[in-house]
């Protein structure tokens, strides 16, 4: 696949999580989380857009919002549960991306905020309609997602490359 290959990147937040007394990782779902995380993986296979990858955050409710949202693809991609993406830094997750092989064109990204957003944020130098402002204003809760679409290879990916395509939440 050439470096110049069109690749879009969805960031997906995990679903409404739970607040029990255990650690921050080990936080399950809430059971609005478990009916919006289907919802969202619906609204991710009408999309259209097939990955070749995701990256979840090792996290519990990463883990079941991927786990409920996936059965609603036509096909699952090949997941790999990543340690980086839970508490990283906007800087760290550029760095996650930019170790993404040139194999992948469409990646799907799990995670947390305020990394989701500021990531979306960062990466949007342009965007279609209002998809900005939606997503601002909305503040990207819980099981939204936001589609970038860039050019070029994983390591070129940097503040600015990409154009905000689609953003989506499951309560407008």
């Amino acid at each position: 696949m050439s470096v110049d290959t069109p690749r879009r990147i969805v960031l997906l937040r995990h679903a409404k999580a739970d607040w029990p007394q255990v650690s921050d990782h080990e936080r399950p779902l809430a059971e609005r989380g478990r009916s919006d995380a289907p919802v969202a993986g619906r609204r991710l296979a009408e999309t259209g857009i097939g990955f070749d990858l995701a990256l979840c955050s090792t996290a519990v409710r990463t883990r079941e919002t991927w786990k409920l949202a996936v059965h609603e693809l036509p096909e699952r991609p090949r997941t790999v549960y990543e340690d980086r993406l839970y508490e990283a830094s906007l800087g760290e997750l550029i760095a996650l991306l930019n170790d993404v092989p040139d194999e992948v064109s469409d990646l799907l990204v799990i995670g947390h905020n305020p990394g989701m957003h500021a990531l979306a944020d960062a990466l949007a130098g342009r965007a279609e309609g209002d998809t900005v402002t939606r997503m601002n204003r909305s503040g990207f809760p819980t099981s939204a997602f936001a589609v970038l679409a860039f050019d070029g290879s994983w390591k070129s990916v940097e503040h600015g490359v990409g154009t905000l395509v689609d953003f989506w939440t499951p309560h407008d």
